[in-house]
């Protein structure tokens, strides 16, 4: 029987729709919100359930968004392509009935298919569930056709801002790539492999995160740590590699990889003013004796003042041309010993909070590590309640040194969840 039920008038819905907030980079939620609308028009047939289906390339439908159903990873529900072949025929919209979907009670459902138009054609559908044997009249067939347009309009704009942003993600990840590649190439002039970037990298970051620094700032740290000695790349081999202890005209010479480092970075993305302010700063000290512009205290940048404790005891605790590698413990000890003077005493207290991850890291970032059997000394894990991943001998690929690093992987993801924030 075909009903006329009085449809909502197409301009207040898009005006509604419009002025939500909410649903510009969220489907279900443009998709609850449409169906909150049609639900309060007195006699109209949709009940709280919908599902935006789009095709991919493979001519599949795929559903990408839902309201009052289950996701498609829950339920497990394909939609099958003969549903919408005759609709896709008349670009229309239509009425159809289908088996009842997502594992519910054996019969049918009717369902309204709204085709999704944009440039390349019709691209997926809006599919409502409307009320058994509801077969509609010519001025809610008119509404449809018209919702149907609103919905391509707000899901074609919903996708491209989703699209921009991956984008945006995709040259933020090529930019801090770039930054990372460029502090390895400087640190090759001066060190053989290349590790000191990594570990000085991931101990800085874990004196943030005992210091309690915000989550947006450690991620800027942990970018733009490995540019701290840019720099080195203007100094002189005979200089920088120098296997004996500099003369005073040497390490004035030295001392310039700084303000090159500075020079090198310049521009006002705050990645790159964050690496310049690194480069520039490390070798500041608390108490005003550092270079090269003799800051003091909270003068000197504070990750400027994270790396500078970082940077020394991975170069105590290093082979260097010129010297045999400290024992962590004197290294440690030495640092606690120039807290308020070479450094910050917060960052210290940092420091020494965080000295088991620290070891973690200098055990599996060693230089000498070659033979992937080699055992590893680390220190044992803290407990932690909030733990959400447990290792077991079952994670065991086989490799001892593979396997402490997914060890120390798992024991980074345990905290509370930081990279979805």
């Amino acid at each position: 029987m075909k009903h006329n039920n009085p449809s909502p008038a197409i301009s207040d819905v898009v005006l509604e729709l419009t002025l939500s907030s909410g649903f510009a980079t969220d489907l279900d939620a443009l998709l609850d919100k449409l169906l909150a609308i049609l639900g309060r028009s007195p006699g109209f047939p949709f009940a709280q359930q919908g599902a935006i289906l789009l095709r991919n390339p493979r001519n599949a439908y795929f559903q990408v968004a839902q309201c009052g159903i289950a996701p498609p990873w829950i339920s497990g529900y394909r939609w099958e392509q003969g549903v919408f072949a005759e609709s896709a025929l008349s670009a229309a919209c239509r009425f159809v009935d289908h088996p009842t979907p997502f594992g519910g009670a054996p019969g049918t459902s009717r369902l309204a298919l709204l085709p999704l138009y944009m440039q390349d054609g019709i691209t997926g559908y809006a599919v409502l569930f409307a009320q058994a044997g509801y077969v509609a009249g010519e001025p809610t067939m008119k509404f449809l056709s018209d919702l149907a347009r609103v919905i391509s309009s707000l899901v074609s704009r919903t996708l491209t801002i989703e699209t921009l942003q991956v984008r945006e993600v995709e040259l933020e990840d090529a930019r801090a790539n770039a930054i990372r590649s460029l502090g390895v190439a400087s640190e090759y002039r001066d060190n053989e492999t290349g590790w000191h970037v990594m570990r000085m990298t991931n101990v800085a970051q874990a004196i943030a995160k005992a210091m309690g620094v915000p989550e947006q700032l450690r991620e800027l740290l942990y970018i733009a740590a490995p540019m701290h000695d840019v720099g080195k790349i203007g100094i002189a081999d005979a200089i920088l590699r120098k296997p004996g202890k500099l003369s005073a005209e040497e390490f004035e010479i030295m001392k310039t990889h700084t303000t090159i480092g500075v020079t090198i970075l310049t521009g006002n993305d705050p990645l790159i003013a964050a690496a310049r302010e690194i480069a520039g700063n490390h070798h500041e000290r608390w108490d005003g004796t550092g270079y090269p512009r003799g800051l003091r205290e909270e003068d000197i940048p504070l990750l400027a003042r994270i790396c500078s404790v970082a940077d020394v005891f991975d170069a105590l605790t290093s082979v260097r041309p010129y010297k045999q590698p400290w024992p962590t413990g004197e290294a440690a000890a030495w640092i606690t010993a120039h807290s308020g003077t070479h450094f910050d005493p917060s960052v210290v207290e940092a420091f020494q909070r965080a000295l088991p991850e620290i070891l973690r890291i200098r055990e599996l970032y060693r230089d000498d590590i070659i033979d992937p059997n080699q055992s590893l000394a680390l220190p044992p894990i803290e407990h932690r309640p909030d733990r959400w991943v447990a290792w077991d001998d079952s994670l065991s690929v086989g490799i001892d040194t593979i396997d402490e690093h997914h060890r120390y992987l798992l024991d980074l993801i345990k905290a509370p969840r930081r990279y979805h924030q």
